[in-house]
């Protein structure tokens, strides 16, 4: 499997897996666990305003963040809804990379005001591997609430849509 290919793959997973966190955090009761759907959405909100930091930063541009968070916090349907969309940029940006425009080296600046590069590819990477490390974070609180998380893994996501992955060889 090439690169490209397995980038893709993951950012799939990504958006599938959002999509089923999402969906199993409207199971939270907004008043009786309010603390507990404030703390997912915050974690939820800081990953999503990193993915929109990396979004400038793969195009070169400037971003309006000063934090990996904002002050406010969006309601539930409101970070659904802009998540949504900003997984739908990041499988339409890469469906439109070559090989040579991933391993392009990028120089940016943090929020912080380290400077920063990495190549197309690798900033592609971190938004996976760092999506999942939050989702882990809200699947432990909903464990604490004793909701049982979506199994958020890649090896059930290729399962689910491709099926016939199950069938003997």
């Amino acid at each position: 499997m090439s690169t490209a290919n397995l980038l893709t793959s993951l950012l799939h997973y990504n958006a599938w897996a959002n999509r089923e966190l999402f969906g199993e955090l409207q199971r939270l009761d907004p008043q009786a666990q309010h603390d507990e759907l404030h703390a997912a959405l915050r974690i939820l909100n800081h990953s999503h305003v990193v993915e929109r930091i990396f979004v400038a930063n793969l195009q070169g541009l400037q971003h309006t963040y000063t934090a990996t968070n904002t002050a406010e916090t969006p309601t539930l349907e409101a970070l659904r809804q802009a998540v949504q969309d900003t997984d739908r940029w990041y499988l339409d940006y890469v469906a439109g990379l070559s090989a040579e425009q991933l391993g392009e080296v990028i120089a940016f600046t943090f929020v912080d005001g380290d400077n920063g590069r990495m190549s197309r590819e690798e900033m592609l990477a971190h938004i996976v591997t760092h999506g999942g490390y939050h989702r882990g974070a809200v699947g432990r609180i909903m464990a604490q609430l004793s909701l049982a998380p979506p199994r958020d893994i890649y090896s059930r996501f290729v399962h689910e849509v491709e099926p016939e992955r199950r069938q003997p060889t």
